[in-house]
């Protein structure tokens, strides 16, 4: 537990009690007492012994805060969830869609789900509510459109738990030799449908049984001795598939299985130059009735002839036209040095400087960069000039606590509607490190919001652009961003665009990393965004899309040593 999610449980509170229609005065305390929250720079222990003493927390909702530090859960908002109609609450996720409009559907025309919405809209009955009206209506149709097109494929940081914790329950199995994860989970893709897994066994009927068998299956859609397709529900109710095949199969079944459609359809046309045939089983040769069978994957491209190809990069994306020079040495884990977006409990983070730094350094990074929100974003703390002189007060005293590890100085600073940005050159001067993003407006038209992140980029105080195109995977669409035009100007600033490795933004993705790279010589930084030390768990996520969209340890700032990272910042825009 930690303030963020007390944060969400008593805004959920408030969005539930105002779909209800209780008084406004009792809902707005819990909106304030979850701002408070999430502004607040005190560590737990203080908000479990004196929740009171936050500004804008009360009798009322300090006693709600120790119930959910005490026990996880939230009676009332519990209760409120048994009493609601079960639909109801889901009609939040329709853009424009308030919890004042949803309350007033569900009173005047007793709308209580997704498909009595849509039907009322259509027949034209909510425009002649009060607020309501011709125009809102039109939206609120577009939005229930987007909402229900919406791609049903689950976050990988979702998926991949649950494909870890059946593989290991099969890999201690006796009858099993091999297991791996494949599919679109192992190329790492950044949604995937569901979960495959290739398991090599001599016994499989008894695999077969124990997977059917596993507490968390909810249904059993095949069974045989070659492929088990079950539904799973651990926290995620998602489809596992696993093919059963013999050990001498297994690496040929691994890589039919993991590579994209349009990759193996190159493996097939090569097989087919040596007048072979591939299958999910293996590659043959027909005419001499021969099969061949192969210990690892690197051994199954030699016989082809080919390099070595990553799963992540098996998208037939110019993979096959790379000798073996050619193709990159993607960037891994191990050369991380460190993480140059985070924010703490000065703004809406939940750790202090210290803590960040300290798991920081127990990952074995060298660095960081504190980078908190600036004074126009209220609603996440943002800090004035005064409060970011302070901070490095604070950084500075860290620093000296610390050995062989460096705290940088940063801040996260918005790109205002109209253009400017939210600190002066005066202030950013101050900083080791300036990056700039966009958190409002983002419906503006293509050239507006293009300008927007333009201007900021020839700042010469500005090092890196932020999640730059705003996305946020099955929630909400990029803005209306020209990219070639931001990567032209990274170009000829110098500005490092960041990766942002949130699971909801890993933003840019692996199709623009791959372009700004070769098409621009564009360099990167990988971030997590962290708001408390176990975001840096994140860092995964951000690593294997850049793996995705080729990129080698040179091509990502956080990769390099210190004096080189700063040599680059303070030279910035060289």
């Amino acid at each position: 537990m930690n303030t963020k999610k007390v944060a969400l449980m008593l805004l959920e509170l408030a969005n539930l009690m105002e779909l209800r229609g209780d008084n406004p005065f009792k809902v707005n305390a819990y909106r304030r007492a979850a701002r408070a929250l999430e502004n607040s720079r005190v560590s737990l222990e203080v908000l479990r012994e004196r929740p009171e003493e936050l500004a804008g927390v009360g009798k009322g909702t300090a006693a709600a805060i120790r119930e959910i530090l005490e026990t996880g859960e939230l009676e009332q908002l519990k209760q409120l969830k048994e009493e609601l109609p079960a639909g109801l609450p889901s009609l939040l996720e329709i853009p424009g869609l308030g919890p004042k409009s949803i309350h007033a559907l569900y009173r005047e025309l007793k709308i209580t789900n997704l498909d009595e919405l849509e039907e009322a809209v259509k027949e034209g009955r909510i425009r002649n509510l009060a607020g309501f009206g011709e125009k809102k209506e039109k939206n609120m149709l577009e939005g229930i459109r987007n909402y229900r097109e919406r791609p049903r494929h689950h976050l990988l940081v979702h998926a991949l738990p649950i494909a870890e914790k059946i593989l290991k329950r099969l890999q201690e199995l006796p009858e099993v030799s091999r297991a791996e994860t494949a599919g679109s989970l192992r190329r790492m893709k950044e949604t995937v449908k569901d979960i495959d897994l290739v398991v090599a066994t001599e016994a499989p009927s008894a695999v077969a049984k124990v997977l059917t068998e596993m507490p968390e299956v909810t249904k059993v859609v095949a069974s045989g001795e070659k492929k088990v397709s079950l539904l799973i529900d651990l926290g995620l109710e998602i489809q596992v598939d696993v093919r059963l095949v013999a050990p001498s199969q297994f690496i040929s079944t691994l890589h039919h299985f993991t590579g994209s459609k349009e990759h193996n359809v190159r493996i097939r046309q090569r097989a087919k130059e040596f007048g072979w045939k591939v299958s999910e089983y293996g590659i043959c040769d027909p005419a001499k009735g021969e099969d061949f069978a192969f210990r690892e994957e690197k051994e199954l491209y030699e016989k082809l002839q080919l390099p070595y190809v990553a799963p992540e990069i098996r998208e037939d994306r110019g993979e096959f036209e790379r000798t073996a020079d050619e193709l990159p040495r993607l960037i891994r884990l191990e050369d991380y040095r460190g993480d140059l977006h985070m924010h703490t409990r000065w703004s809406d983070g939940t750790g202090s400087i210290k803590e960040m730094a300290l798991a920081a350094q127990k990952r074995g990074y060298r660095y960081i960069a504190v980078t908190d929100h600036s004074q126009s974003l209220r609603v996440a703390g943002g800090l004035t000039a005064e409060d970011l002189k302070r901070q490095r007060e604070e950084i500075e005293a860290v620093n000296e606590e610390m050995k062989d590890f460096t705290v940088l100085a940063g801040v996260e600073m918005d790109i205002l509607p109209d253009g400017r940005l939210d600190f002066s050159d005066e202030v950013l001067k101050e900083l080791d490190l300036v990056i700039a993003s966009i958190h409002s407006s983002f419906q503006q038209d293509e050239e507006t919001i293009t300008r927007r992140v333009l201007n900021a980029m020839e700042n010469p105080y500005v090092h890196i652009i932020a999640h730059p195109t705003g996305r946020l995977i099955n929630r909400r669409g990029p803005y209306a961003l020209h990219l070639d035009r931001v990567f032209q100007k990274a170009k000829e600033t110098g500005t490092i665009l960041e990766l942002n490795s949130h699971p909801y933004r890993l933003d840019l993705n692996d199709i623009y990393l791959k372009k700004g790279k070769e098409e621009y010589g564009l360099t990167f930084s990988i971030n997590t965004d962290a708001h408390a030390p176990e975001g840096f768990d994140f860092i995964n996520m951000g690593v294997a899309t850049a793996r995705r969209g080729w990129l080698e340890p040179a091509d990502v700032i956080n990769t390099w040593p210190l004096d080189q990272l700063l040599e680059r910042l303070n030279g910035n825009h060289s």
